[in-house]
């Protein structure tokens, strides 16, 4: 089978590519957010490609694209942002409709975007985020300080990850703890503003590439994600990964959580409570679900299986 993989989110399809088996041929289309590169450039590349299956990354414009030059069958993965906002967008809002009601096969990356998608189609399905489990893998913690060690890992966004919540959390406890935060987010300077008003100090990290993120991880003892969407992020995946226990927002409504071990944590009352019990049971918890779940072989085996009945069908 040969698949023709469009665009990116978090690396989820980088991921997915380098743990296709063997016979399963794979040519990755990436683009860049240069003008030029995500308009003409990916259409051109689009426009060439020929596959037995097209699986494009966000229903925004290469998916459109890939439409309209009659490709398929095409498996639509939303991502997020693309059904969260995007749909909403007096532009965008109706490619991202299009593409819903089009594509042969639409899947959703989080399970608080699969309600949206399936008001558009009955059979859209939540495919989980692998974990590249070859950068992410766990290591022993470092010996224990006085404080405990926290990283908030997301970036610095308070309307879509709750960043500001957590600041206002860990200021009081900030004789418990020793806070890291990686400089990254459109709203960076305010956090760091909040944290220095409420008199909670933060040693800044650079923003570092992906793949040696997992330093980061490894260097804390609590992991800190986001506490708005109330799904689990690659971020929060991925620090489970490397042996850290996580503290973000997974809401009890999903079924898909059900063996979850920390839910509707979304109050700075709870994020104390969250931060000053975190321990080794918690993560072997939380690891135990992400094995079940997100491991990339799993994964893969699961897209597999859609992509054969997708191709099967047509």
């Amino acid at each position: 089978m040969k698949i023709v993989m469009v665009n990116d989110c978090a690396y989820v399809g980088e991921t997915l590519v380098k743990y296709f088996p063997a016979d399963v041929k794979a040519v990755h289309l990436k683009r860049s957010r240069g003008l030029l590169d995500k308009t003409f450039g990916i259409a051109w590349k689009i426009l060439r490609a020929d596959a037995d299956l097209y699986h494009v990354h966000y229903l925004l414009q290469d998916c459109y694209l890939a439409l309209k030059f009659g490709k398929h069958p095409i498996v639509g993965h939303a991502h997020g942002s693309d059904l969260r906002s995007s749909l909403n967008h007096r532009v965008w809002g109706r490619i991202v409709r299009y593409n819903l009601k089009h594509c042969d096969k639409v899947l959703v990356s989080t399970p608080d975007i699969l309600d949206i998608a399936s008001e558009y189609r009955s059979d859209a399905e939540y495919l989980p985020n692998p974990v590249d489990t070859n950068v992410f893998y766990p290591k022993p913690l470092k010996t224990a300080c006085k404080k405990k060690k926290v990283l908030i890992a997301s970036d610095s966004n308070w309307g879509v990850k709750g960043t500001d919540l957590a600041i206002k959390a860990l200021s009081r406890i900030k004789d418990e703890v020793d806070v890291s935060i990686i400089r990254y987010g459109v709203d960076f300077d305010r956090t760091v503003g909040l944290a220095s008003s409420l008199g909670l100090r933060l040693n800044v990290l650079p923003k570092v590439p992906h793949d040696q993120v997992n330093k980061y991880y490894w260097s804390a003892d609590v992991v800190i994600d986001q506490f708005k969407v109330g799904s689990l992020g690659l971020v929060s995946l991925e620090a489970i990964a490397c042996g850290r226990p996580v503290i973000t927002h997974v809401s009890s409504t999903y079924s898909q959580y059900k063996d979850f071990p920390l839910k509707d944590v979304d109050t700075v009352d709870k994020v104390i409570e969250a931060v000053q019990s975190a321990s080794p049971k918690l993560w072997t918890a939380e690891y135990d679900y992400l094995s079940k779940n997100h491991k990339p072989e799993k994964v893969v085996n699961k897209v597999m299986g859609i992509w054969r009945r997708v191709v099967y069908q047509k």
